[in-house]
């Protein structure tokens, strides 16, 4: 902005516009997809192959055993983070993002101990999540059996 020019809300606003970066939604929202849409299918390439040796509902159980299994090591060694910086919720929204969200705290925390580390902070992200998707599944069962379903 010009030195002698009186700061308006409008030429300030235009100023900010003018200096912020800008965005690149598309892009992101593409890496998103692609990303989100691989973990996927490496899901469901879990649940064919396990459903060679098992029904399908246990197939569907250790396909996401092993996504959370899979996202934990990477996220253990630092792999994980990488893919989140680059996915965004493409990482985040599938099982593997819940496995990231409990591992990452406790190892940034392991160092605090056992119990007041690793125990304390391993559901810090993630505790607001279970304790929502379980009350949400309670209501949603209660709802079910008094109307019927």
């Amino acid at each position: 902005m010009e030195a002698n020019k009186e700061i308006t809300r409008e030429n300030y606003k235009a100023y900010v516009f003018e200096k912020m970066p800008k965005s690149s939604h598309w892009k992101n929202m593409l890496w998103a997809f692609v990303v989100g849409g691989t973990i996927c299918t490496i899901g469901q390439a879990f649940i064919y192959l396990y459903s060679l040796w098992f029904n399908l509902q246990d197939a569907s159980v250790l396909a996401s055993a092993t996504l959370v299994f899979i996202a934990a090591m990477l996220t253990g060694f630092g792999v994980y983070d990488v893919i989140g910086r680059f996915a965004g919720a493409g990482s985040t929204i599938p099982i593997t993002g819940f496995s990231n969200a409990v591992v990452s705290p406790a190892l940034e925390f392991r160092a605090e101990g056992y119990v007041y580390g690793v125990g304390a902070k391993m559901f810090l992200v993630a505790g607001p999540v279970i304790v929502n998707g379980v009350t949400i599944s309670v209501i949603v069962a209660l709802l079910t059996l008094l109307f019927g379903g």
